[in-house]
């Protein structure tokens, strides 16, 4: 699947292997990335294509103002990120 603005992906290579951001500008085979915490809206992190994994295509009021270029926040994107690390990493315990 072809990855897009707003879409959310796990870095599978790098000091951040592992971790999930929202896409925030897709430029040509690279991509702006932001989870909000370590990498901010104001300085995303320039990842290339083939580093990520695709995880979900976000639906949200968050994704709509992706996509318009609407200003967003740092705690909109942890609050959605949030969401998605309960789903895919369940707590496990014992």
């Amino acid at each position: 699947m072809e990855i897009a603005k707003s879409n959310i992906v796990r870095s599978s290579a790098g000091r951040d292997r592992g971790k999930l951001f929202v896409v925030l500008a897709v430029e040509g085979e690279y991509l702006l990335l932001a989870d909000g915490k370590g990498r901010k809206v104001e300085s995303p992190k320039r990842k290339k294509r083939r580093h990520v994994l695709f995880v979900a295509a976000d639906e949200t009021r968050l994704s709509e103002k992706i996509k318009s270029s609407e200003k967003i926040t740092n705690s909109e994107l942890r609050r959605t990120l949030a969401g998605y690390r309960q789903e895919v990493q369940p707590d496990q315990e014992g």
